[in-house]
């Protein structure tokens, strides 16, 4: 499986849509939209992080649209997030992915953030070098409750 990073294309976006509006995807991701299925405010959401200065990925696996990948924020507090879907889950193409946008933005530290029963996501950022830095409760619009959050960061 060959993974790859690319610029968002037009096209990408209602397969975006279809993955983030997966019921157990945004259970598993937890701090989601308070309306995933809201698509004007998925929409207003893309357009920002399309032109702004955010470095904003679409994941391909073998040529095919697996996912997005994404550094944003103010510098010194810049996070990375990616959302694969759950076709792909299992598969590496998260650690992959995140690995080529790592080397893609070689600034540090970054940060991330994970529900801490998402042992899967934190797999993947662990492997790419992420550590944890601290734990927190906060709301969780994908469980329409408060759970605890691992924030971690790489700064290597």
């Amino acid at each position: 499986m060959k993974i790859a990073l690319r610029a968002v294309a037009e096209d990408d976006l209602p397969v975006f849509f279809r993955q983030m509006t997966d019921p157990e995807a945004v259970r598993m991701a937890a701090f989601g939209p308070p309306d995933p299925g809201d698509r004007a405010a998925f929409d207003a959401q893309w357009d920002r992080l399309r032109n702004s200065s955010d470095v904003v990925r679409t994941v391909l696996s073998d040529g095919r649209v697996a996912g997005s990948a994404a550094v944003y924020g103010e510098p010194g507090e810049r996070e990375v997030t990616y959302w694969i879907d759950r076709a792909y889950w299992g598969r590496g193409v998260a650690t992959a992915a995140l690995r080529a946008l790592l080397a893609e933005v070689p600034e540090r530290p970054l940060y991330a953030r994970a529900a801490a029963d998402n042992t899967a996501s934190l797999r993947v950022l662990g492997k790419c070098g992420f550590r944890e830095s601290v734990r927190a409760r906060g709301y969780a619009n994908g469980r329409g409750r408060e759970i605890e959050e691992v924030v971690l960061v790489l700064d290597v």
